[in-house]
């Protein structure tokens, strides 16, 4: 009788399917929201290999040509709504908007 291999699980993976923070692989997670004092915004990072067409940044008005990783960034209740960013200059703008420290006073 033969023995059958055991399959192992993909690369970043347990014996369970699931990930190193125990959600099944593979699963969908939420875009993370940054809040700043002009309201709340979503934020998804885009690779490089994603795009294919020439956007504008907002932050400093220059093109972002394909190929280039960038952020799309919009406000949470609005998609046509959104924009993007390089990633420093959407940085620069965090730092500038950031609400006040809690603890300050």
């Amino acid at each position: 009788m033969t023995r059958r291999a055991r399959r192992r699980p993909a690369r970043g993976q347990n014996a369970r399917g699931q990930n190193a923070r125990g959600r099944p692989a593979g699963a969908w997670l939420p875009d993370p929201v940054v809040v700043l004092r002009d309201g709340e915004w979503v934020v998804r990072p885009v690779t490089g290999a994603a795009t294919a067409k020439v956007y504008r940044c907002p932050g400093c008005d220059h093109e972002i040509n394909p190929g280039t990783a960038h952020l799309v960034v919009w406000p949470p209740e609005r998609v046509e709504d959104r924009r993007h960013w390089h990633r420093p200059c959407w940085d620069r703008r965090c730092r500038a908007a950031r609400l006040p420290s809690q603890g300050a006073g």
